[in-house]
């Protein structure tokens, strides 16, 4: 209920390209027979378990090309202005953190669009895309690390927005305890942060 029909589709994992393979082949062979379905995921499941890790390498490929698609076609996704999760941002809570995908594109925009004038925004962050994906593991390190330090500022910032939030003051059961508080105020981070990663599951 609510899905935008416009929202970029999900990404998919080298699984989840393995078994929309194998149902493939299956069609091919047998176009009128009718699958079971918990029977064809279990016969997946095993083949998949007994598969060399270069076999997998060509699905892990298709999710890392299909992951680069999804984070490209998201940069340029706008949700509906009437969606509801809209109308009870707080314009003061504090902004989430960039990926290092995203510290990167914002690195490298200017240069791709200098020497690509014509590009439209699209052609832009496909070719950002192509380029993450071709970035070495170490030299992706840089921007992973500054991702992981604005989370962090991120978590501590959230965490430190909803307990000025919340009204009234610390809830009575934890009220005597004096000497404990510090304890008390770390567990209210926690609860703060796994309260925000549900609303991100529910986003």
């Amino acid at each position: 209920m609510g899905k935008d029909p416009c929202k970029p589709r999900g990404k998919m994992s080298s699984y989840a390209y393995f078994v929309q393979t194998c149902r493939e082949e299956h069609k091919k062979k047998h176009p009128d027979a009718s699958v079971n379905f918990a029977e064809f995921s279990k016969k997946c499941s095993e083949r998949w378990k007994t598969m060399s890790s270069k076999e997998k390498g060509k699905f892990e490929d298709m999710a890392k090309q299909d992951k680069a698609r999804y984070e490209r076609e998201m940069m340029n996704y706008v949700p509906p202005k009437g969606s509801k999760k809209k109308k009870f941002k707080d314009p003061n809570a504090p902004k989430r953190p960039p990926s290092a995908f995203f510290i990167f594109c914002s690195e490298f925009r200017p240069k791709v669009k200098g020497e690509n004038p014509g590009l439209t925004i699209g052609d832009v962050a496909k070719k950002l895309g192509e380029m993450w994906n071709s970035t070495a593991a170490e030299d992706k390190q840089p921007y992973e690390k500054k991702a992981l330090k604005l989370k962090e500022k991120y978590e501590k910032d959230i965490a430190a927005y909803r307990a000025k939030g919340k009204t009234g003051g610390a809830p009575p059961a934890k009220a005597p305890k004096t000497e404990k508080k510090e304890d008390d105020d770390d567990d209210d981070d926690e609860d703060d942060e796994e309260d925000e990663e549900d609303e991100e599951d529910d986003e």
